[in-house]
């Protein structure tokens, strides 16, 4: 049988405006456009055009012109285009104006978000959390929605009492209706974050060090973690790919083990009703031990994208967590010297290069003076095995002129049995 090709849910134009009034984070240009069309490939659609505009101000019927909507319509016309896709947000009137005037449906950059996170959202809270943010985007929009039973009669005061438009009531039944779905599902993400919150207190009692990954979106992040892990979680070129934290264990050198989890690529102009939606995806990084700050090298851009990614870590308070800025695709790198600093490692997830000594600067940066010993106890200290066994990791044990005992210790331990360890020197302290 033949492969046929899956064909795109949709084909798009795509429409920005570039303006001295607007904020720079609403602002369109160049490089925000190659972005959003990277974002239309990730939700399955393809780009028929891409259209720039620049004004003085933002027309606040249309947001673009009138001129610019019949340049934009014929274009739809020809390119057989499906829906038109805005790099700015737009306003609920001047989606409804857009959608009636170009024929088509209308997007603007927070709804193609929001539409990639409900494909790609996978845990119970990611979904949840996708589902909140629909509704809150929904909420303004919704008037858009029921043009057709605006027409109200009884408002003149000449109907008959009680003859409230059909208009008014359906959307005040459904504003109703998204309030109580808004509260409900507020109440089940409480519910999810508690469980995970004493899922996560159990995970800290285990003392099992967490390293979260994150980085810019496309950086490599998950190609990182399937390098390091040798599991497999789809690596494409599509932005956000990972939506939900996905969490391995990884054995960093034979004294230390640590989890490792993958989070949602950052992005710029992250609108605001997602950028709550997607702390519950990041709320990983406050329990992180370590952040591995991936950065893709060879984008000409990464230095902006690392400050993004610094100020996102920022904001979610996780700027005091040691971190470690890994260089990514080192192998494609145009520059003639590559940053090296302490705490910067570089490396090509796809080549392997550099991965041992990402795994080297993991294990110094979380090192708590654990180390394995070989311990041989006098029978009559027999209760010193009990305690080796609560607070190490005991290896193996084997009972002959003395209990010899293979374990990994952690400092405090290491001082209570230490007359007992096999070649044991008193580390110097730096200043000796």
């Amino acid at each position: 049988m033949e492969h046929i090709a899956e064909k795109p849910r949709d084909r798009a134009v795509l429409a920005g405006l570039s303006s001295p009034r607007l904020d720079e984070r609403d602002n369109a240009d160049e490089e925000t456009m190659e972005e959003l069309e990277a974002l239309v490939t990730t939700a399955g659609g393809e780009t028929a055009a891409v259209v720039l505009q620049n004004r003085e101000s933002p027309d606040p019927r249309t947001f673009i012109g009138e001129g610019k909507v019949a340049e934009i319509k014929e274009l739809v016309k020809n390119e057989e285009a499906t829906m038109v896709i805005f790099d700015n947000d737009l306003s609920p009137s001047q989606m409804r104006v857009l959608t009636e005037e170009l024929g088509v449906q209308v997007l603007d950059r927070s709804g193609l978000i929001l539409d990639i996170f409900a494909q790609r959202a996978r845990t119970k809270e990611g979904r949840l959390q996708v589902e909140l943010a629909q509704y809150q985007y929904l909420l303004p929009r919704l008037t858009g929605m029921w043009t057709h039973l605006e027409r109200q009669a009884g408002t003149s005061g000449k109907g008959p009492i009680g003859s409230k438009g059909p208009g008014e009531t359906q959307l005040e039944t459904d504003r109703r209706h998204i309030h109580r779905k808004i509260d409900k599902l507020k109440a089940e993400l409480e519910e999810v974050r508690r469980v995970r919150g004493t899922q996560r207190q159990r995970r800290m009692k285990n003392e099992i060090p967490v390293v979260a990954i994150v980085g810019y979106t496309n950086a490599g992040k998950s190609t990182l973690l399937n390098a390091l892990t040798g599991a497999d979680i789809p690596a494409n070129d599509r932005l956000f790919d990972t939506l939900d934290t996905t969490t391995r264990l990884l054995t960093v050198s034979d004294t230390l083990d640590v989890v490792i989890s993958d989070t949602v690529g950052f992005i710029r102009k992250l609108p605001h009703q997602l950028v709550d939606a997607f702390k519950a995806t990041l709320e990983e990084l406050e329990y992180a031990d370590l952040l591995l700050h991936v950065i893709d090298i060879s984008n000409p851009a990464w230095r902006e994208q690392a400050r993004i990614v610094d100020e996102l870590i920022r904001e979610l308070g996780a700027e005091s967590t040691p971190c470690l800025r890994v260089y990514n695709k080192s192998d494609l790198y145009w520059g003639e010297v590559r940053p090296h600093a302490e705490g910067e490692v570089n490396i090509s997830a796809k080549t392997g290069e550099g991965l041992s000594d990402l795994l080297k600067a993991i294990d110094k940066k979380l090192d708590k003076g654990t180390r394995r010993v070989t311990l041989h106890l006098p029978y009559d200290k027999g209760n010193l095995l009990d305690l080796l066994y609560r607070e190490a990791r005991v290896e193996a044990v084997d009972y002959a002129g003395t209990i010899d005992i293979v374990a990994v210790c952690d400092p405090r331990v290491i001082g209570t049995v230490k007359p007992y360890i096999e070649g044991w020197v008193e580390p110097k302290e730096e200043w000796e």
